[in-house]
């Protein structure tokens, strides 16, 4: 676990190892038995990991909440049906997992395999700089790092409760930047954090102000 603000945590692992170390709630089991099992894995993996960190954090509300059922607003961004100003996320990506734990306001987690971008996508997601900068480098250089920078941008949107509806490419975000803040306009200021900029990459993002 990473306490990536005031009030804020977040952790990712592999799926095997959040399940052999977390104990996802016969709830999330049940919402997990209608999913093809490759889907079902990541779910449980997922609430496994996120039960981890309520149990972890060094609030006793946390911790409190640590078995609450999960609910989804229409938006799809999930909160703890018992403590819903515990801002909670969740994130999967190939066999691993992240989650994200914030007390009174918002908060979002995304992790990615490495992306190897398209020239539309740089150009749609980047200013002219960052794509001169990104297509100068190695291929493979250049898929690690934008994959970290898309992570920042999915989990600012995330923690505003727009997911991708929100425009993650609206979040500037440049080349080895690792922390940085975003203006979204009604929803208000978000900042955001970059955990790991490997493979995966993981980005943790939070609004100011406590909105929830």
């Amino acid at each position: 676990m990473v306490q990536v603000a005031e009030a804020v945590w977040a952790g990712f692992a592999a799926n095997d190892w959040a399940l052999r170390h977390g104990e996802p709630t016969g709830a999330d089991r049940c919402a997990g038995s209608a999913l093809p099992p490759w889907r079902a894995r990541e779910h449980l993996a997922s609430r496994a990991l996120l039960r981890l960190l309520l149990t972890a954090a060094p609030l006793p509300a946390c911790r409190r909440a640590a078995a609450d059922d999960l609910a989804a607003e229409p938006g799809g961004r999930p909160y703890l049906r018992d403590h819903p100003w515990i801002g909670v996320s969740l994130s999967h990506a190939g066999d691993h997992v992240a989650a994200a734990v914030a007390f009174g306001r918002r908060v979002g987690v995304d992790i990615e395999v490495a992306i190897d971008p398209s020239a539309g996508m740089l150009r749609r997601c980047c200013d002219e700089t960052a794509v001169s900068q990104l297509e100068g480098w190695p291929r493979d250089t250049r898929a690690t790092e934008f994959t970290a920078m898309w992570s920042a941008m999915e989990a600012c949107v995330k923690a505003t409760g727009e997911g991708f509806a929100g425009a993650p490419w609206r979040v500037k975000v440049r080349p080895r930047q690792r922390s940085g803040r975003w203006d979204s306009g009604r929803c208000g200021e978000v900042r955001w954090v970059t955990l790991c900029a490997g493979r995966p990459a993981v980005s943790c993002a939070f609004m100011v102000g406590g909105r929830r």
